[in-house]
């Protein structure tokens, strides 16, 4: 408690700061953000972040002495923790451009341990020019795009069937018309890939690249259309289990592919997603172990490839929105055959395919918004693997999330 109110006076102080300073110099910080209360209930335990939150998929089988499933139990939460806090910042031109920033966060930390502690989710800096615009700092993965993603009352915006992640980077745009292209240099810190030490940017780091991305999108009054490429490099190990030094790397490139058309009583928006090893967007996805050197345990890796498909489709009304999630994500196994021991790293390993629908009401008032969403997900598990790491054996489960959002913007 006391470092929230530390936090408050600390915020508060900066307010009264930048305002006397906005008014000696060019320099300003508007500070904005909202309180958010969800309360959800689940007819299933689910695959989750933040004690059931960031819902994912629901929890596949598993089958006590008796053959009752331990899963097929509901739960219900009452969490604040996704209230947000933002400055928008102004400042003097430098090298000739425009400068502006933001820096931004919750209180959804980055993991169950240290939930409700202030995280950071945004924090950049950006130079303008004419037509061209640099940004530097942690901000959407550019597989996110903030002008087409869904708009859905759950904080998981479509996850895992929609790309989602935050990432330190450097990225330049330039625009021409209604034209516009970006190409970015990314790196990874909350959300990292997978490997024989778990989640860590260190697969990445160990590489010595950051992950390489290319878009471009064109804009009309009515139309936003895009598509992009990026190419990710990791190296899994350092090290063999018999001592000798690896650099042995897997590479995966990915391609997304989006469009929004507005019209005046609807908004559409469709986006479509082939990844390989984009486990670090909270995508189903990731890469085997390929071949393994008997005397020095020098390892070849392929990638797990996936698809996904998803629409949003809502009204425009100020007061009152209705809209409709539907979604779908496919594990298309790895590229190559995995060797016999079926080493596979990743996020989702066992989930083979997965749909989503998610109808959603909005009502908004002054500066109190209140959102009604079902979710029902349904996932097909595999308990065993094929030649390319698409789960089989499966069986299928569902859950059906009620939640209630209460929002006060600032």
């Amino acid at each position: 408690m006391k470092k929230i109110f530390l936090l408050l006076a600390i915020v508060a102080g900066l307010q009264f700061q930048s305002t006397a300073q906005e008014a000696k110099s060019d320099f300003g910080i508007r500070f904005q953000g909202f309180i958010k209360n969800d309360v959800f209930y689940n007819t299933r335990q689910t695959v989750s972040a933040r004690e059931g939150h960031f819902m994912l998929w629901p929890a596949p089988r598993s089958l006590d002495a008796r053959g009752e499933d331990v899963n097929a139990q509901h739960s219900f939460n009452i969490l604040a923790i996704q209230s947000r806090l933002s400055g928008s910042i102004t400042g003097p031109d430098a090298f000739g451009a425009s400068t502006s920033g933001k820096i931004e966060g919750d209180f959804f930390a980055q993991a169950n341990d240290n939930i409700n502690l202030f995280r950071l989710r945004h924090a950049y800096l950006q130079l303008d020019s004419e037509n061209t615009r640099l940004l530097l700092g942690q901000y959407w993965n550019p597989f996110f795009v903030p002008a087409c993603y869904p708009a859905t009352v759950s904080f998981n915006s479509g996850s895992p069937i929609q790309p989602f992640a935050r990432n330190p980077q450097v990225r330049l745009t330039h625009t021409m018309g209604s034209f516009q292209v970006m190409a970015a240099a990314v790196g990874q810190r909350d959300y990292t890939s997978r490997g024989p030490a778990g989640a860590t940017s260190q697969y990445l780091r160990n590489s010595g690249m950051p992950e390489f991305h290319l878009q471009a999108h064109v804009t009309s009054r009515r139309i936003t259309a895009g598509a992009g490429l990026a190419h990710k490099r990791i190296v899994p190990r350092t090290e063999t289990q018999t001592g000798l030094k690896t650099d042995r790397a897997v590479s995966g490139l990915s391609a997304i592919a989006f469009a929004k058309l507005r019209l005046p009583a609807i908004t559409i928006k469709m986006e479509a997603v082939h990844g390989q090893n984009n486990p670090d967007v909270l995508n189903i996805s990731g890469y085997a172990v390929s071949s393994i050197e008997a005397v020095t345990d020098y390892r070849s890796y392929t990638p797990r490839r996936n698809m996904s498909l998803w629409t949003d489709i809502h009204t425009n009304g100020e007061r009152f929105q209705a809209g409709l999630f539907a979604g779908y994500t496919e594990n298309l196994g790895t590229r190559e055959s995995i060797s016999d021991q079926e080493i596979i790293y990743g996020f989702g390993s066992n989930v083979a395919r997965l749909y989503r629908l998610s109808p959603r009401v909005v009502y908004n008032s002054g500066r109190v918004r209140f959102g009604l969403e079902g979710e029902y997900t349904s996932a097909t598990f595999g308990s065993d693997y094929d030649d390319h790491a698409i789960p089989v054996d499966t069986h299928t489960v569902e859950n059906l999330r009620i939640l209630i959002s209460s929002y006060y913007f600032f």
